[in-house]
């Protein structure tokens, strides 16, 4: 199985979802990613903020801060390779990447859920 991990910029907390203006894209991946874990997939997200050191102890990660700087967060990876930087996955990129097909419902910024979102 795939492992795909999101190491986040600095936020107030672990999904960014806090405080009074919550980030529609934000949302969607935290959503998304809840969704993907329910049907088995391997994803871990870490936050500047609250890990620092999992972002030091990660070579890949750490060396990409290093050239790049912390602007330059989300770093994505997917079996230990950096395969998007910048911007977070897409719907169809966790798809492809998680070997996981998320229902039709479930593609577009809600969840499906008839309240409009279960987060």
């Amino acid at each position: 199985m795939s492992k795909l991990e999101i190491f986040e910029p600095a936020m107030c907390c672990s999904t960014g979802l806090c405080g009074v203006n919550v980030d529609k894209e934000l949302l969607r991946v935290s959503t998304t990613i809840e969704l993907l874990k329910k049907k088995g997939a391997d994803i871990e997200r870490f936050n500047l903020t609250s890990a620092p050191k999992v972002f030091v102890n990660n070579k890949t990660v750490n060396e990409y801060i290093n050239k790049n700087g912390v602007k330059s967060l989300p770093v994505i990876l997917l079996n230990g390779e950096i395969v998007k930087i910048k911007t977070y996955p897409t719907n169809e990129e966790f798809e492809k990447w998680c070997n996981i097909k998320l229902d039709n419902n479930n593609r577009s910024a809600g969840c499906g859920c008839n309240s409009g979102c279960c987060c």
